[in-house]
C-alpha cells in the first residue's frame, strides 16, 4: 500500500486539476455569455479599470524602468565581448515589447490586482454576500466577474505600452548616459530593429494574461471556502495559478507567434 501512495496522490491532484480547469472554463463561458446580454454595468467597468489599470500604473513604471536599466547593463556588457555595443538598443527594445514587457507587467498586475480580486470576492462568499445577490435576482458573474475580466483584457495591453516605453527610456539614459554609446547609433538600431508587428505580438499577449489573471482571481474568490483562512489560501492560490498560467501562456503564444 505504501508504493501506491504516489500513484494515488498523483491521481487524486489530477483530478482536482482537471476539475479545476473545467470550472474555470465555465466561469469564462458564462462571462462571455453575459457580455452580450443586458443590462450593462458601465459603471462597474470603469471602476475596474481604475483599480486594474490606473492603479497599477507606478508599479508598471517601476518594473519597466528597472528592467529596462539593467537588462541594458547585461547586455552591453555581454555584446562588449564581441563588439557589438551598438545593438544594446535594438536587443532590448524587442526583448521589452515582445516578452518582459507584457509578462513582467501581467506578473505584476496579478501580485496587485488578481490578489485583491480573489480575496474581496472570497470575502463576499464567505459573508454569503454573493448568495445574497441571487436573492435580489442579480446575477454575480455579470455584476463581479465580468467587469473585471474585461477590464484586465483591456487595461493590460496599455499598461504594457507604458512598461515598454519606460523600459526603452531607461534603456537609452543607461546606454548613452553612462556607457557612452553613441545616442545616433542607439536609436538608429531601434527603428531598423524594431517592427511594428512586434509591439503588436505584445500586446496580444497582454490580453491574454489579462483575461488569464482576471479569470484564475475572479474564480478562486468565487468559490472560496472556509471562513478567514479559506480567503487567504484562495488568494495565494490565484496568485500562484494565475503566474503559472502567464508563464506558460507565454511560451505558447510565443511558439505560435514567431
Amino acid at each position: 500500500m505504501f508504493l501506491l501512495k504516489p500513484f494515488e496522490l498523483l491521481g487524486r491532484n489530477t483530478m482536482r486539476g482537471l476539475e479545476e480547469a473545467g470550472e474555470i472554463l465555465l466561469l469564462l463561458i458564462q462571462s462571455a455569455l453575459w457580455f452580450i446580454r443586458p443590462p450593462f454595468r458601465l459603471r462597474l467597468f470603469l471602476k475596474q479599470m481604475d483599480f486594474v489599470g490606473v492603479r497599477s500604473f507606478n508599479v508598471v513604471v517601476l518594473t519597466g524602468v528597472f528592467t529596462g536599466g539593467v537588462f541594458a547593463l547585461q547586455t552591453y556588457h555581454g555584446f562588449a565581448l564581441f563588439g557589438a555595443e551598438t545593438l544594446v538598443g535594438s536587443t532590448v527594445a524587442l526583448a521589452l515589447t515582445r516578452e518582459l514587457g507584457p509578462v513582467l507587467s501581467a506578473l505584476m498586475v496579478t501580485a496587485r490586482a488578481g490578489s485583491a480580486m480573489a480575496a474581496e470576492l472570497g470575502t463576499m462568499r464567505v459573508t454569503e454576500q454573493i448568495d445574497a445577490l441571487y436573492v435580489m435576482a442579480v446575477n454575480p458573474v455579470q455584476y463581479l466577474v465580468l467587469p473585471r475580466v474585461l477590464a484586465a483584457i483591456i487595461m493590460l495591453p496599455l499598461l504594457t505600452v507604458i512598461a515598454d516605453f519606460t523600459g526603452i527610456v531607461a534603456s537609452y539614459l543607461v546606454g548613452v548616459g553612462m556607457l557612452g554609446i553613441d545616442y545616433g547609433i542607439f536609436t538608429a538600431k531601434i527603428i531598423e530593429y524594431l517592427e511594428v508587428e512586434d509591439i503588436l505580438t505584445g500586446l496580444a499577449k497582454a490580453s491574454f494574461f489579462g483575461l488569464i489573471l482576471a479569470v484564475v482571481g475572479c474564480y478562486k474568490g468565487f468559490y472560496t471556502t472556509g471562513g478567514a483562512e479559506g480567503v487567504g489560501r484562495a488568494t495565494t492560490e490565484a496568485v500562484v495559478l494565475a503566474c503559472i498560467l502567464i508563464l506558460a501562456g507565454d511560451y505558447v503564444l510565443t511558439a505560435l507567434m514567431f
